[in-house]
């Protein structure tokens, strides 16, 4: 049985339930495979309605992007200047630093619909469900100091932060380092990984994955009480294109600052918008667990914070919790 022509017999049938053994007869399949198919369908972004009674009902489709819609809206120089499509891939930011290995140019974007191995920071899997979310990971070639490449990914944190609170006019807050959360709820990972030659860096994949439409049901049960989207934040659904189109611009302005004036104009944006400054936390690192209150972004990226004791401690690394009680 192929997915096409099940597909077509839910569009021959259009709004109206289409019943097991119908399709089991069209297709000439077992009715066991027809609930496999629809398993699989559903899993691709496909929402049907089940009736022991009446059969299936298909009520809608996953959206699929339009890349002349994307390049109608884009109104950068250079950022998402090429773009890279796919349908489904291990991961974007694999596709990306294979493409920048042979040479691609900075701005150039790749897209997926679907990550199967989607990763975020410290090697966690990411939820990348087909059609509802933006999973890309774009090529950077910044001409600055291995050191610094942390500064970017701060940086990449305040322009999607700007970025979807215009677009949502939702109160959206960074995390440090760079977790965007709407009522403490995680909406986007950022991973920005390099490839560095001495002291300089020879380019950066800076990957980005937004939980724009996702739906309660897209999430494992006990991931909702740290997890939103804007969808289900909003109530709103999101054209996908129009968010991209808008955070490239929001990326690429902010990277032209930084390559010309430097981070400080970027780390006072940051703290605008941190929602981590100056409440007490419990910061998990390499080294052990400190409890204290982050009180500065340091030009170096790391979080100044301050012991019980009264004096201070830069944090480069680290995981931000509640602290104990």
């Amino acid at each position: 049985m192929t997915t096409n022509k099940l597909l077509d017999l839910f569009d021959n049938h259009d709004g109206e339930y289409v019943s097991g053994e119908l399709i089991s007869r069209e297709l000439n399949v077992s009715r066991t495979a027809v609930w496999k198919q629809i398993r699989k369908l559903e899993s691709q972004g496909y929402q049907f309605e089940a009736s022991r009674r009446l059969g299936y009902k298909l009520l809608s489709i996953p959206d699929q992007y339009s890349p002349e819609k994307l390049n109608g809206l884009l109104q950068t120089q250079h950022f998402a200047r090429p773009v890279h499509w796919f349908d489904s891939v291990d991961t974007t930011q694999n596709v990306a630093q294979q493409l920048a290995e042979n040479g691609a140019p900075e701005g150039t974007l790749v897209i997926a619909e679907q990550q199967n191995n989607g990763r975020g920071r410290m090697g966690r899997g990411w939820i990348s469900p087909k059609g509802k979310g933006i999973w890309m990971s774009m090529v950077l070639r910044p001409t600055i100091p291995v050191h610094f490449a942390p500064q970017l990914t701060l940086l990449t944190a305040v322009a999607l932060c700007r970025s979807l609170r215009r677009l949502t006019a939702m109160p959206i807050g960074i995390k440090w380092p760079n977790d965007l959360l709407i009522d403490g709820k995680k909406i986007s990972g950022i991973l920005l990984e390099s490839a560095a030659q001495d002291t300089m860096l020879r380019y950066i994949i800076a990957g980005i994955g937004i939980s724009v439409n996702l739906e309660t049901s897209d999430y494992p049960d006990e991931l909702l009480e740290r997890v939103t989207s804007l969808r289900i934040a909003s109530g709103k659904k999101l054209e996908r294109e129009a968010v991209i189109a808008d955070f490239m611009l929001e990326y690429e302005q902010l990277y032209n600052a930084y390559q010309a004036n430097g981070f400080e104009p970027i780390a006072a944006l940051w703290e605008s918008l941190s929602v981590s400054l100056h409440k007490p936390a419990r910061l998990t690192t390499p080294q052990g667990v400190i409890d204290g209150v982050p009180i500065a972004l340091d030009q170096s990226g790391a979080i100044e914070v301050r012991l019980e004791e009264g004096n201070t401690v830069l944090v480069f690394s680290a995981e931000m919790g509640e602290p104990a009680n």
